[in-house]
């Protein structure tokens, strides 16, 4: 298997630990110009409303989901963009199906919207620790109900760009650290963070064989070295503005009767 800037994970005997968690500087997006773009390209989806975006953040606890999506989402129109968390599933989300919390939230055409974990909760985080004694434990019918769900969203109009930040177990150890030396951070615990690190080696088992289940060609997954932040927030914006360019890459075609007619009311002139 390949490593660099996205991963193939079509492949038997994935191991999400074994690729590179550090991209190289020479492959790095410029951070910059992909904010640039998202901030020009968002507006012309928004302004067509054809087509929507689903960006679906994955990754272990202290990978950087919050500050990405804030890195994103400071280039966008906040009109037709918002972002979701989603913890664990209570009340009403665990008496209906694993994907009735998420259909809640999903984009309208001409948005944006990011997911904070996502649907896929259900067939990592859920093994580890049930919510009910009800959850069904048939993970092949799990993974083609998302795969399913996954390309009827895409048959309509939403693309979906599915990321897993890959982080080594070192990295996250610092910062799951500095995390408890921030007193503005701490209140990110819980006694599910102290079962969450304990269980990493379970929780990436099941990582490992969820995304190669679920890499479809409507909804391919990528797999983004994560221990320099900087490095990763550059590659999923870079992301998100191709995704952005290839939807809506002009604005709707004017009325120019409609435009004529306006100046006129406007003006008491007809344009030239």
């Amino acid at each position: 298997m390949e490593s660099g800037l996205f991963t193939d994970v079509v492949k038997t005997g994935l191991d999400v630990e074994a690729l590179d968690t550090v991209l190289p500087r020479e492959q790095q997006p410029d951070l910059g110009k992909a904010l640039h773009d998202i901030n020009e390209y968002q507006r012309r989806l928004f302004a067509n409303r054809k087509h929507s975006v689903l960006l679906v953040m994955q990754g272990l606890d202290a990978s950087g989901k919050d500050s990405l999506i804030r890195t994103v989402a400071q280039a966008m129109d906040p009109a037709a963009f918002r972002a979701h968390n989603f913890g664990r599933p209570v009340g009403d989300e665990v008496r209906h199906d694993f994907l009735w919390r998420v259909s809640r939230h999903l984009p309208a055409r001409g948005e944006v919207v990011a997911f904070n974990r996502s649907h896929y909760e259900a067939v990592w985080a859920e093994r580890l620790w049930p919510v009910s004694d009800h959850c069904s434990d048939d993970w092949p019918r799990k993974y083609e109900t998302i795969n399913s769900f996954e390309q009827h969203l895409d048959r309509e109009g939403t693309r979906i760009i599915k990321v897993w930040l890959n982080t080594s177990g070192e990295e996250q150890r610092k910062r799951l650290i500095k995390r408890l030396d921030t007193p503005r951070k701490r209140w990110k615990f819980d006694q599910s963070d102290v079962h969450g690190w304990q269980a990493r080696g379970d929780y990436l088992r099941f990582v490992n064989e969820v995304l190669p289940a679920t890499h479809t060609p409507w909804a391919p997954w990528h797999v983004i070295p994560n221990d320099n932040k900087g490095a990763a927030r550059a590659v999923v914006a870079q992301l998100l503005a191709d995704t952005l360019k290839e939807l809506a890459p002009e604005y709707p075609q004017e009325d120019h009767c409609c435009i004529e007619e306006y100046r006129t009311l406007l003006t008491g002139e007809s344009g030239q």
